[in-house]
């Protein structure tokens, strides 16, 4: 009786461990990209983006083999640009994961996504038709209160994050009420990390490399993970912003 009754529960144990693990699979995939669209920066700037509405991470991977989705010239297309047409393609019975990254791609918010990406204020990328992607009104599911303590404890070393503090930061940043005020505010804060001089001290948990050992931190680490970063941006999402003035009109 004892003897069946381990075997039962090393079964059941089995069972949670097997249960656990598609689980954690669901929430990562592993895509394959040509090394000319790598270059380009859109990956960098797109994924994290997925990643922070899903919660499901992507693995870049150098063999095609062992992808679970790839972009290439098989699969449906869904933007062209470096002179070609990009198509994105997962096998029959695909991952989970990779089939949801394929849906968003697909969707408005993805193309617009897609079609934001800038290098020197150039898009690099269209939609593969005559289609323009249509603006649709952003939601933010992150939680303002805890993005607001966030942000003030990691941020607030150079930038005002808080009206009240606006004597303690570093006179030469933009406060977040200045961000705000731009249009393109939102794809800055979610891609802040990628931009100088962030890289050189921060690090986003499953998104970022970790610091080169020849080449740490120069200041304490901003150390957060995409929770954190959608907290931050729904926060951001509700500051009133600045008013900057009209634009300066060269002659």
């Amino acid at each position: 009786m004892f003897l069946r009754l381990r075997h039962f529960l090393l079964a059941l144990i089995a069972v949670a461990i097997c249960a656990g693990q598609v689980v954690a699979d669901e929430r990562k995939f592993r895509l394959y990209a040509p090394p000319a669209l790598i270059e380009s920066g859109v990956l960098k700037y797109m994924l994290p983006r997925f990643s922070l509405k899903t919660q499901v991470r992507i693995e870049l991977v150098d063999d095609p083999a062992q992808a679970d989705a790839s972009f290439g010239t098989e699969g449906i297309a869904v933007f062209q640009g470096l002179g070609q047409r990009w198509h994105f393609a997962v096998p029959d019975g695909g991952h989970p994961g990779a089939l949801r990254f394929g849906e968003w791609i697909g969707s408005e918010v993805g193309r617009r996504t897609v079609v934001g990406f800038e290098v020197d204020g150039t898009a690099l990328f269209s939609l593969p038709s005559q289609d323009q992607a249509v603006a649709e009104a952003a939601t933010y599911d992150g939680d303002a209160v805890a993005g607001r303590i966030k942000a003030r404890g990691l941020c607030g070393r150079c930038h005002v994050v808080v009206a009240a503090d606006r004597m303690n930061a570093i006179g030469s940043t933009p406060s977040f009420f200045a961000l705000r005020s731009l249009g393109n505010w939102e794809d800055r804060f979610a891609a802040f990390f990628a931009l100088n001089p962030h890289p050189a001290f921060t690090q986003v948990e499953d998104v970022t490399d970790p610091f080169p050992v020849d080449r740490p931190s120069p200041i304490v680490p901003v150390a957060l993970t995409l929770d954190d970063l959608e907290a931050i941006i729904a926060y951001v999402a509700a500051l009133e912003p600045a008013d900057l003035g009209a634009p300066l009109d060269h002659q």
